[in-house]
């Protein structure tokens, strides 16, 4: 069990990127107080994580009412994967929004905390290590999202402006990585259908 939750872990750490949202959370609450920037936390974090659990509870049985075989997600999604992480590679400035009551729940924690490469990587991994594994790591990487956005402010001064940047590359680059991996897993079982 252990083994399956380190498995899933590491691979949900790279999607929910709580790093390279990191200076979007920061941009988003400028100007904030503690206060409101912590009930912005919490929104995103409950967002995100009924969202996730949600999806990966019944995303399967909409496929099966859809037709659409995991074989056919996994190449959808790491399609989708790569677009977003080579965009943000080549552009990576985001537009911003001017912070209103539901900033917790739309933007940051859907899409930019629980968005298609969670969802995508999330449906994978519970195929290949169990439900209670990717759940356990779903929650856990959201719990480091919460953390690092409540620590934005030291984090920013720790990492720097040009730190943060490097750090979302290479978040984008593995993100890049995991597409391939999805796609290269798919078309085989695909294939052989």
């Amino acid at each position: 069990m252990i083994r399956n939750i380190f498995l899933t872990f590491i691979p949900l750490f790279v999607a929910v990127d709580a790093f390279g949202v990191l200076p979007i959370f920061v941009g988003l609450t400028e100007g904030l107080s503690a206060k409101e920037k912590n009930r912005i936390v919490i929104q995103s974090i409950w967002t995100a994580s009924v969202v996730a659990v949600v999806f990966i509870l019944v995303g399967k049985l909409i496929f099966k009412f859809l037709g659409i075989t995991i074989y056919d997600f996994m190449i959808a999604g790491g399609a989708i994967l790569f677009c977003i992480s080579i965009t943000d590679i080549i552009n990576p400035t985001q537009k911003r929004r001017i912070p209103t009551d539901d900033l917790g729940s739309v933007p940051l924690g859907i899409p930019l905390i629980v968005g298609p490469a969670v969802l995508t990587t999330s449906l994978v991994l519970e195929s290949r290590y169990g439900l209670l594994a990717t759940i356990i790591s779903i929650l856990l990487n959201i719990l480091i999202a919460a953390m690092v956005f409540r620590q934005s402010g030291g984090l920013i001064k720790f990492l720097g402006d040009a730190g943060s940047k490097a750090l979302s590359k290479v978040m984008s680059l593995l993100l890049a990585a995991i597409a391939v991996m999805l796609i290269r897993h798919g078309i085989p079982g695909f294939l052989q259908q």
